[in-house]
């Protein structure tokens, strides 16, 4: 029987075929989902903020789109993917609030995350093949390493698969 793997918000992890990976309550968070088609090794990052340099003394990796991309890469390799297949989807970085004057920095949270997490899988030459990304609602996402569904489910919205 497959598994669900679960993955915590600021979390991540890996799974291969045929079990699945999930997290919960995407809002400006996104989640990465990794795949090397041939292995059918995957993995799913939940990440919430765009870049690790601006908190010192931080030791959560998959918090940041530039650390947590990058673990995740090293963990899906180190299980048997081929790093030169992988391939992405992601989904997430909503803009969950509005506020007056509401281009701020901080109110930019779900476009920065987004923008940072495209930037590090271009550096890292990993093609993004789908996406669900920004407007203003939550995402639950499951990814299946077996054939790259990556399941976007939206409270009042028809489920989705990219």
């Amino acid at each position: 029987m497959a598994e669900i793997i679960k993955v915590g918000m600021a979390d991540l992890n890996i799974c291969v075929s045929p079990d699945g990976i999930t997290t919960l309550g995407l809002g400006s968070c996104v989640g990465i989902a990794l795949r090397d088609p041939n292995t059918k090794i995957g993995g799913l990052a939940h990440i919430m903020l765009p870049d690790s340099t601006t908190i010192r003394n931080n030791t959560n990796i998959p918090k940041f789109a530039d650390t947590g991309i990058e673990e995740l890469v090293k963990r899906v390799v180190a299980r048997g993917a081929n790093r030169t297949r992988l391939v992405a989807k992601i989904a997430g970085g909503a803009q969950m609030f509005s506020f007056q004057g509401g281009n701020s920095e901080a109110t930019r949270v779900g476009e920065r995350n987004v923008e940072a997490v495209k930037k590090k899988l271009a550096q890292l030459r990993i093609p993004i093949l789908a996406e669900d990304t920004g407007k203003n609602f939550g995402r639950t996402v499951i990814f299946y390493p077996e054939n790259g569904d990556f399941v976007i489910r939206a409270v009042g919205k028809p489920e989705r698969i990219i």
